[in-house]
């Protein structure tokens, strides 16, 4: 099975597993974190469980004084990317959107068996229309982004390129997170860094 969790950016002078948000964590969280580090501080940490609401993002944020974001990454394949700055400024970005767009299906409701709707031509029409929604998000998420990245001190890439790795798809969604940081101006790291257990071998942040 992939990995399944939390991937949390954000900039501090010290690994962000130490801080006090994270370093109360029990035995358990902390034998499965993992912690990939950036040029200025910026780190990404890798948690199996620890961030399930905006409140402890907005802590993040508040203890760091910078910029963070947090993906909720599901088996390594989807992953809801949220970010929010240091003036409460808030945005959401799907990563893999075509497998994003078969988890958001709304079921119907009077539906008995799922694995018998799956193989339906109903059930493509209604990707195929949660797929344009999320494709037709995607400016404003590329720009909520670029915004919050401008907000960390960096510059990012043409809105062009940050809407491309909106729509891309990859094996490992961790990629794609990595790319976007990347796109958005986050310094890189000097050297590949160990991957995500299941992960394809690229850095994780």
């Amino acid at each position: 099975m992939g990995f399944s969790g939390h991937l949390v950016f954000a900039r501090s002078e010290h690994s962000l597993l130490e801080t006090p948000l994270f370093g109360g964590a029990d035995p358990e969280l902390k034998g499965d974190a993992h912690v990939w580090s950036r040029p200025g501080g910026w780190q990404t940490l890798q948690l199996v469980h620890g961030l399930r609401d905006d409140g402890r993002l907005a802590a993040v944020v508040e203890w760091t004084g910078a910029p963070a974001c947090v993906a909720d990454v599901s088996d390594n394949s989807v992953a809801l990317v949220t970010g929010l700055d240091t003036d409460g400024r808030r945005w959401q970005a799907w990563l893999n959107p075509d497998i994003a767009a078969g988890l958001l299906a709304e079921e119907p409701d009077d539906l008995d068996d799922m694995s018998l709707w799956l193989d339906t031509p109903e059930f493509d029409e209604t990707v195929r229309r949660k797929r344009a929604e999320l494709d037709a998000d995607v400016p404003a998420d590329a720009e909520g982004a670029i915004a919050w990245a401008t907000a960390a001190g960096v510059r990012a890439a043409r809105q062009s390129r940050i809407e491309e790795v909106l729509r891309s798809r990859e094996t490992f969604v961790e990629d794609l997170f990595d790319a976007l940081l990347d796109e958005l101006g986050f310094p890189r790291a000097a050297q590949p860094s160990e991957p995500l257990p299941g992960a394809s071998g690229g850095a994780a942040g």
